[in-house]
């Protein structure tokens, strides 16, 4: 068995020599072979300096690919066609991993009973989080690319965030790759390139299973601790969410391609964020202010392409 990990990265080299680091120190049995394949997505810092540094120190275990055409998703399908893996699993720069990270995300992968994995993205230092923000809904954290279903391994229902998760290579093969109209790259933050690749395994029907002992840590810098931060987050969120699934209730009467009852929403919400009184509260309305403005500005964004393509 082979198994390549698939780490995409661009201008973070400090926290990329802490992550190779932690994958460095990957335990496995000895019957699975690894290699961690680091694709440069056309960064000007000292990435390729750290990631030689390691392919020497580690010849075999670590290979180093230069993948120029920017955006997340182009560095995670180079990766794919490159790598030589049965199995293949992701993380990304600002983390560390656990050293049985590795062992325990992918083991239930030795079989063709699940067609992937994911496992806990936890803080990687004390956290607490910002007194503003309301800790009420199952994806509050999820700004800080946080992922933590519970102690119980069992099926997911939900799709695996790209900092840790694994397929076999087969479902690659039978669903394609990540979307490049979605992903983070210079200039736009549209995401979901990994959530919209999982929901597109759970809608074929295929199973996907939660090992809470595959843990790493993420970092999370100061300016993701900003209101201002998650506005933007969850603003770009509602955006990719249009792109990467559709309309909402695309059945309702639509306003210049933008369903009617999404103005309505922005409405409710909209008074409802005038009127709370509680600080969490009153910034959970605002955080889905923007969602919906998101999700009007994309809807629109799309019915403009429509006809001008007409």
């Amino acid at each position: 068995m082979r198994i390549s990990v698939i780490l995409c990265t661009y201008n973070r080299c400090q926290s990329l020599a802490k992550a190779l680091t932690s994958l460095a120190a990957s335990t496995l049995p000895l019957s699975v072979e690894l290699e961690v394949l680091v694709v440069d997505n056309n960064s000007y810092d000292q990435t390729s300096e750290v990631a030689q540094t390691y392919c020497r120190r580690f010849p075999g275990r670590f290979r180093y690919l230069f993948e120029p055409k920017q955006g997340k998703s182009h560095a995670l399908n180079a990766g794919i066609r490159a790598a030589d893996g049965d199995i293949l699993a992701f993380t990304d720069d600002d983390v560390t991993v656990d050293p049985t990270w590795l062992q325990n995300l992918t083991i239930s992968l030795h079989s063709d009973d699940w067609a992937g994995a994911a496992g806990r993205i936890r803080p990687a230092r004390s956290f607490n989080p910002p007194r503003w923000l309301s800790l009420d809904e199952l994806h509050a954290l999820s700004p800080f690319a946080l992922f933590d279903r519970g102690a119980e391994p069992g099926e997911l229902d939900e799709a695996p965030f790209g900092a840790n998760m694994a397929f076999r290579r087969g479902m690659f093969d039978k669903y394609g790759g990540f979307r490049i109209d979605l992903g983070p790259r210079p200039g736009s933050e549209i995401r979901s390139e990994d959530s919209e690749f999982g929901c597109r395994l759970l809608a074929g029907g295929e199973r996907l299973r939660y090992e809470p002992t595959a843990v790493v840590y993420h970092e999370i810098p100061e300016y993701r601790l900003q209101k201002k931060y998650f506005l933007k987050w969850w603003f770009d969120k509602a955006r990719a969410d249009i792109r990467a699934f559709g309309k909402p209730d695309s059945t309702y009467r639509q306003l210049r391609g933008v369903p009617v009852v999404l103005f309505r929403r922005l409405a409710v919400w909209t008074l409802r964020w005038l009127i709370a009184v509680q600080p969490s509260r009153r910034f959970s309305c605002k955080l889905n202010v923007w969602k919906v403005v998101g999700q009007i500005l994309e809807c629109s964004r799309q019915s403009s392409c429509t006809s001008q393509a007409e």
